[in-house]
């Protein structure tokens, strides 16, 4: 995740950031947006694990 020159891992399973900083504001946006596509960021891991193109998810409206 990139934000304003910052930029930020953040792990899938609970929201956690693994590697960086962001702003907590958009920490929480980005939080609630992975609680939303969970399932479809799981998958498109999947895909990009055996080098597929992963599908394109909706940002968080």
């Amino acid at each position: 995740m990139r934000y304003s020159g910052q930029k930020a891992s953040i792990a899938i399973e609970d929201g956690s950031v693994l590697a960086g900083s962001i702003p907590p504001k958009q920490l929480k946006m980005v939080q609630t947006w992975i609680e939303i596509h969970k399932d479809e960021l799981f998958a498109d891991w999947e895909l990009a694990l055996a080098g597929e193109q992963p599908f394109r998810i909706a940002p968080l409206q």
